[in-house]
């Protein structure tokens, strides 16, 4: 699906327009927004626009690395797009021209139609510049503005996690702590590479009225530096829950032995008699004393005691 929304010389917006029928001439600049498009359609990237074949072809093999190729009459930028809680990275490309702005992703982006509604509300205002630069800011805005709830809900699952540190087996803890390591290294894969192409373009001549625009690029430049200090913040602090809940299962796992170490070295001494005095021998002249039974077993009684009060002195029981 294509859909094309141009504005005329005059702020008038008029959509759906077939691309043959952009005449410069009678438009200021056009925005063509190729959504899941068709083999058919997909080739009017080379055909009618003539864009290098490489960067059609990262258009095609999604996800690539959000990046910035300039070229004499337009620049190619791959940004990414955070799906189902940012789980999942969308990729949405931009070539951006003079008189053209072209978008193209697989899957519908309310991010793009989001920006697709604010330039037709725009651009029929006179007091309100509109062109293909400001048309990718609201993109890149859009983008970038979902980025913070998917940081802000990882925030809240550590949160919890620290009160369900008192409640649920540390197990269970560690597994929940590993499962946000891993969103939030996915995160890390999307936002830092989009908070250095940003950098990019505040920085780059390449792009067309970016002077103009650098204070807006700017303020998206700073949402990324807030979000990576916050990933970096979070994965910290699943860093020192893992090594606490680590630490927390080793001194468990401690008290456990211990215990068991103390049963084991109290019933060896008594193992040891009554596997002496269990041995089936006719010379032991202790089986034949009238009280040699309750003798021996006050014997081990007191020895038990002996040692469980030692143990209880050294504070192996604390």
């Amino acid at each position: 699906m294509i859909r094309t929304l141009a504005v005329t010389h005059d702020h008038k917006v008029q959509l759906d327009i077939p691309l043959t029928e952009l005449d410069p001439t009678k438009f200021r600049w056009f925005w063509a927004d190729f959504m899941a498009p068709t083999a058919k359609e997909t080739e009017l990237l080379s055909d009618y626009f003539h864009f290098h074949p490489l960067e059609i072809e990262d258009c095609l093999n999604d996800v690539q690395r959000p990046k910035m190729d300039p070229h004499e009459k337009y620049v190619f930028l791959i940004t990414h797009a955070l799906e189902q809680g940012g789980k999942e990275a969308g990729e949405v490309d931009m070539f951006i021209g003079r008189t053209f702005f072209v978008t193209f992703h697989f899957d519908r982006m309310k991010e793009v139609d989001e920006a697709w509604d604010r330039i037709c509300s725009r651009a029929e205002d006179p007091t309100k510049k509109t062109n293909p630069v400001a048309a990718a800011y609201l993109v890149l805005d859009a983008l970038v503005d979902e980025y913070f709830p998917c940081v802000f809900g990882i925030e809240d699952e550590l949160a919890d996690l620290e009160e369900k540190g008192r409640r649920e087996s540390v197990d269970k803890l560690l597994a929940q702590v590993f499962d946000l390591r891993s969103r939030l290294l996915k995160l890390h894969h999307t936002i830092v590479p989009m908070r250095d192409l940003l950098y990019r373009i505040i920085n780059s001549q390449h792009v067309d009225d970016s002077n103009e625009y650098r204070v807006y690029f700017t303020d998206v430049y700073d949402h990324l530096l807030k979000l990576s200090e916050m990933l970096e913040s979070n994965r910290e602090m699943t860093a020192d829950l893992r090594d606490s809940y680590i630490s927390l299962n080793s001194n468990r796992m401690n008290g456990i032995m211990k215990t068991l170490t103390v049963i084991t070295t109290v019933f060896m001494p008594l193992t040891l008699i009554a596997g002496i005095y269990g041995m089936n021998f006719d010379n032991m002249p202790e089986l034949h004393f009238k009280y040699g039974y309750f003798i021996i077993l006050g014997a081990m009684v007191f020895l038990a005691g002996g040692m469980i009060g030692w143990f209880w002195r050294r504070g192996w029981f604390k």
